[in-house]
């Protein structure tokens, strides 16, 4: 029997959704249905264990093997809605890693024996669709996030999200003995403020791994730059959200662009950032600008609609990922950052990156 999480069994939901439904719907930048912009269904490919499926959507579902062409079971529409509305109000009340014995059967039934994709990519769903711009029925792969259970991350931490920051100014040895005892709940903003509280000041020095400098280079040669000061106002207690942060990053101006005419240089160089992040690029890999998720995102909502965020509207995708996230402390152990440390007696401190949705 299947077991999974809320974000894994979402993935399900959202294919038997799209199946019973046969639209796929936009959204605007507050996740509200665009009901005059939606994508015919023809199909959704599906790689499962044994072999590639495709369930293809013409008054019944036809279910065929992608590799021989072989049809192998008609299944109603109706089969696809009813289980689906199971499976929201399985998800809805349970937690942790659960099974859902009412719907196994029709799993085995489809063929379904796994619940997410492959996480070599961010690619969680390949959907056939009838575009109406071009008259076309291109493959498209989207990425889903999922309401119904807890807020996931956008950038999950690790040590390719640390920065590094030279810590201008003199400490003694026994001052950076106490600071770095400081062990509140906020002991990494406190230990920042004891820090200028000493007369000192933090400069920007690098990306501690080459591979996330150069790949947000490759999206702006500033970006690296921008993103250690809203990390510095992050962690000192000014803001969390991120479009919070933006505007007093933007306000701040510290790569001094000309900002007589309001150009938005922060707010436009950050989305073309968190788009990327979204759709792709990962801080410890080699960013080439194609994305895995080439169709856009997909949300699941809490009331269980299904809505997405395609490349045709990336304005509103950005503004809304811009408005649904903040960054958030991970752990500062794990990742080894947040503590003044010295290198030929010189002082460097680490803050770390992680986006996570709001919800």
């Amino acid at each position: 029997m299947l077991t999974g999480n809320k974000g894994e069994w979402s993935e399900v939901y959202t294919f038997f959704k799209l199946m019973a439904e046969g639209r796929l719907y936009a959204a605007d930048a507050d996740l509200n249905k665009i009901e005059s912009i939606y994508y015919p269904i023809i199909k959704i490919l599906r790689n499962q264990l044994d072999n590639n499926l495709e369930y293809i959507r013409n008054g019944v579902i036809r279910l065929v093997n992608g590799t021989t062409g072989e049809e192998v079971l008609n299944i109603e529409v109706a089969e696809f809605a009813e289980n689906a509305n199971v499976l929201l109000n399985r998800i809805r009340n349970s937690t942790g890693a659960f099974s859902v014995p009412d719907i196994q059967d029709f799993l085995d039934k489809i063929n379904c024996d796994k619940l997410k994709a492959s996480s070599s990519d961010k690619s969680d769903i390949t959907i056939v669709v009838h575009d109406f711009n071009t008259g076309m029925n291109p493959e498209l792969r989207f990425s889903i996030k999922s309401r119904l259970g807890n807020p996931s991350t956008l950038l999950n931490a690790s040590s390719a999200t640390n920065f590094i920051y030279k810590i201008k100014g003199t400490l003694t040895d026994e001052e950076i003995s106490m600071i770095n005892s400081l062990s509140s709940h906020s002991k990494i903003r406190d230990r920042l403020l004891k820090i200028e509280e000493k007369g000192c000041t933090f400069e920007f020095l690098k990306v501690e791994k080459e591979i996330f400098n150069l790949n947000m280079q490759l999206i702006d040669s500033n970006l690296p730059i921008i993103i250690s000061h809203i990390l510095l106002y992050y962690y000192k207690g000014v803001a969390n959200k991120l479009s919070e942060l933006i505007d007093i990053v933007q306000a701040a101006n510290p790569c001094n662009y000309q900002l007589e005419y309001n150009h938005s240089f922060y707010h436009y160089k950050f989305k073309a950032f968190i788009t990327d992040i979204a759709l792709g690029m990962t801080p410890a890999s080699v960013w080439n600008g194609v994305y895995d998720a080439n169709g856009g995102y997909i949300v699941v909502k809490e009331n269980g609609d299904v809505l997405c965020y395609h490349i045709y509207n990336r304005n509103e995708f950005q503004d809304y990922l811009i408005k649904n996230t903040k960054l958030e402390t991970p752990s500062s152990t794990r990742h080894k950052f947040g503590e003044i440390y010295k290198v030929n007696d010189e002082l460097y401190f680490k803050l770390n990156l992680q986006i996570r949705f709001i919800n």
